[in-house]
């Protein structure tokens, strides 16, 4: 086959364009269809919320009324779970990235979870757990830190966990804690 056909600066081929469009999806598209294949593909990728969808959808020009049926339809069949989505989130992201429960609301409050759903979610991690993962993140970086003296030490632990989300007095005392168990003399 030979390439006679000009290439236009996007790459596409003028054969290609329908110059009599009637609107962002063409004459002849069908905005659910295009709304199911956006919809189909960012799921193909990663889990998303309902939210991040419809935005997404909206940003593309959809109808809301298309948009409110295609999200309902994956929804219905359960390709669309807000709430395994905030139970799959806090789990990940709490074992990956050490983050503490006021991080992981924020983030989910910004990716459209409920706030039902997200206490729910945060409700998975344990008070217990988190103190340990704070106490894990802390071993981790005191390794690093060795011969500093405690309230460098000190100051620097409590505001690794704080950009974590951690609370000051949980930070404070699982740094205490550590700095204890490994020795480190207060300052003269």
């Amino acid at each position: 086959m030979a390439w006679s056909s000009r290439r236009t600066t996007s790459g596409s081929n003028e054969d290609d364009v329908d110059h009599n469009d009637s609107g962002p999806f063409g004459a002849r598209s069908d905005p659910e269809a295009v709304a199911r294949g956006v919809v189909l593909r960012r799921l193909a990728l990663a889990a998303r919320t309902r939210f991040e969808l419809s935005e997404d959808l909206l940003a593309r020009g959809i109808p809301i009324d298309v948009i409110d049926l295609v999200l309902d339809r994956f929804t219905e069949v359960g390709l669309i779970d807000d709430e395994q989505f905030a139970l799959g989130w806090v789990a990940s992201r709490q074992r990956t990235r050490g983050a503490a429960r006021s991080v992981l609301r924020q983030e989910l409050r910004r990716k459209g979870i409920s706030d039902d759903h997200t206490e729910a979610a945060l409700l998975t991690i344990s008070a217990e757990s988190e103190h340990d993962r704070a106490r894990l993140m802390v071993e981790r970086k005191l390794m690093s830190m060795q011969g500093m003296e405690r309230t460098k030490s000190m100051r620097r632990l409590v505001s690794l966990l704080a950009r974590r989300g951690y609370p000051t007095h949980l930070a404070m005392s699982v740094v205490n804690e550590a700095l204890d168990l490994h020795g480190v003399q207060i300052d003269d």
